[in-house]
């Protein structure tokens, strides 16, 4: 049973191999030969063949785990700026 792609999944691969070509395994000629294809895919295995050789994408993989990894980074940056801020204030005090 062949099943119809959506925008969704098309937008979907093509975000993937902007992060595959940012990550320099991708070319920019052949991010741009492979998003026309996407672009064109009637199918999902038509999609699934536009990224057949490259690695699950961490960001599809573990839905969630970016949004997580962003809150860390951002309460860790949130904790070092009040231990600068209170070395600062003991200093001046």
């Amino acid at each position: 049973m062949t099943i119809r792609a959506s925008d969704d999944d098309r937008q979907r691969i093509v975000a993937a191999l902007e992060r595959h070509t940012g990550a320099g395994r991708l070319t920019l000629d052949e991010f741009a030969e492979r998003a026309q294809l996407a672009h064109d895919a009637r199918t999902l295995d038509d999609l699934a063949a536009v990224v057949h050789d490259l690695p699950a994408d961490a960001a599809d993989a573990a839905d969630g785990e970016g949004p997580r990894r962003d809150l860390l980074l951002l309460f860790a940056i949130a904790a070092a700026t009040l231990v600068v801020l209170g070395i600062f204030i003991a200093l001046t005090r």
